[in-house]
């Protein structure tokens, strides 16, 4: 999905998996960034994963959370 589908529309589904790579949170920062701007609501789903592991990062979310961190720390501070 490009960023320009993302902000026109007023829902998003924020698929969590165990199974998912780093685009999936560029795409999460993507959807979350509409939801401030533009009060899309966002709807987070849950498939074979507890979401206190997202939450928490915990489990195969630790390492890809610290990843993506890593990644854009320049662009955060």
């Amino acid at each position: 999905m490009n960023l320009k589908s993302i902000e026109e529309s007023q829902v998003a589904l924020a698929f969590s998996s165990k199974n998912y790579s780093m685009w999936y949170l560029d795409e999460l920062v993507n959807i979350m960034d509409s939801k401030t701007k533009y009060g899309q609501t966002v709807i987070p789903t849950f498939y074979d994963v507890d979401p206190s592991e997202v939450r928490n990062k915990k489990e195969s979310f630790e390492e890809a959370f610290a990843k993506h961190e890593s990644n854009y720390k320049d662009a955060v501070d």
